[in-house]
């Protein structure tokens, strides 16, 4: 059963870290390409950043380029995504997904506050 597990999350000033953690199971997580998805209160699911399946690749939402940085672990089949220099607009549940024949795999999310 596939089965992706976001933590990490909580309430953090703005300027503060956090880092997110996504653990896999059920699959080949080397096999696939990794995302991070945000979802900020009354806004639409918005992609954060993507690692290729061997880690050699990322890509990220210009909002959160060179303050965010996304990474796998293959052994442990876990993608991080460490964020630096938060801001209250970073306020959003965030969640980690994979697609394999079509068909996109959600995590249940963790959700990080960004406010003083």
């Amino acid at each position: 059963q596939v089965q992706l597990v976001e933590s990490g999350g909580g309430l953090v000033q703005p300027g503060g870290s956090l880092r997110l953690s996504c653990a896999a199971s059920g699959f080949i997580f080397s096999s696939y390409v990794m995302t991070w998805y945000r979802q900020a209160p009354g806004k639409e699911r918005e992609l954060v950043a993507t690692i290729t399946s061997t880690g050699d690749t990322t890509t990220y939402a210009d909002s959160v380029k060179g303050r965010f940085t996304i990474s796998r672990d293959n052994a442990k089949k876990t993608v991080y995504l460490q964020m630096n220099s938060l801001k209250p607009e970073d306020t959003a549940v965030y969640y980690c997904k994979f697609r394999r024949r079509g068909i996109d795999y959600w995590g249940k999310g963790t959700l990080v506050t960004v406010s003083s």
